[in-house]
């Protein structure tokens, strides 16, 4: 039976929200990076979606614009350290600093572990592992970044033909993850995303409606289709919010139930 004179238990709860937050989105002005700089936007964050492609840049800063949210272009290179400076750099002077740091950076090379090329592989590594870590190793030192997510892949845990080089990548980001939330915490949180099969346009011919590959997927995965970009966005903006802020070093499947499901 409850005392009425006790004190009521007091539960704090932070949600989840973006708000008057700045965040930098390294591949941030296409498919699911884009969809990340766009969700982040909604819940009212000063966004940098930032790629090699100036047009990209200008048209995604555009489009955060349009929903309600500061922006700022500036093209970066992960392979060069100099841009990502200028990169940091131009945030820190535009926003007073940097809060989130998204590393979703595009390099693919479909080919099979007979067939891949060192330039191919030494590529993919670059953008998609080393890359990553430059761009971490850039935000520590030069803003007060909190929170890292990187955007993992199930090909870390899957065997999916002819990406042989990726795969490898994305497994090393699995296992960076890691050693980033260790080294780094408690100042900085790091944490991943790991998509499952995404519909973008990288993958449209992959994951063509109607093809054997999209009705494998769909028949296997629990929520029964392919998944959308957005699915990983509401992810990343949860894992670098407040209300995560006791998570760190984890890596969130976000598949549909792809992964779980046997038959």
């Amino acid at each position: 039976m409850s005392d009425e004179h006790s004190t009521p238990t007091v539960v704090d709860y932070e949600p989840i929200s973006a708000e008057g937050s700045t965040v930098v989105v390294v591949g941030g002005t296409s498919g699911i990076g884009r969809a990340i700089s766009l969700a982040f936007a909604t819940e009212g964050a000063n966004v940098v979606p930032t790629s090699r492609s100036e047009a990209r840049v200008a048209d995604t800063a555009e489009a955060v614009r349009e929903r309600g949210g500061e922006a700022l272009a500036v093209t970066c290179d992960v392979t060069d350290r100099e841009s990502l400076d200028a990169l940091a750099d131009a945030a820190v002077d535009r926003f007073g600093d940097v809060d989130v740091l998204v590393n979703s950076p595009g390099a693919i090379a479909r080919a099979a572990v007979p067939d891949v090329t060192d330039d191919e592989w030494d590529q993919v590594l670059d953008v998609q592992l080393t890359g990553v870590h430059r761009t971490v190793q850039t935000f520590v030192t030069r803003t007060g970044v909190e929170s890292v997510v990187n955007v993992a892949s199930l090909s870390s845990l899957l065997g999916i033909e002819d990406l042989a080089a990726y795969s490898a990548a994305k497994g090393g980001i699995d296992g960076y993850t890691h050693a980033a939330a260790k080294d780094l915490g408690p100042e900085v949180r790091v944490n991943a995303v790991r998509p499952g099969f995404v519909a973008t346009p990288q993958t449209a011919d992959a994951y063509a409606e109607g093809s054997h590959r999209y009705e494998r997927i769909v028949d296997r995965a629990s929520i029964g289709r392919i998944g959308r970009p957005a699915d990983i966005a509401g992810a990343v903006v949860y894992l670098s919010s407040s209300a995560a802020s006791y998570v760190t070093g984890e890596t969130i499947t976000v598949d549909g139930g792809f992964t779980p499901s046997a038959f």
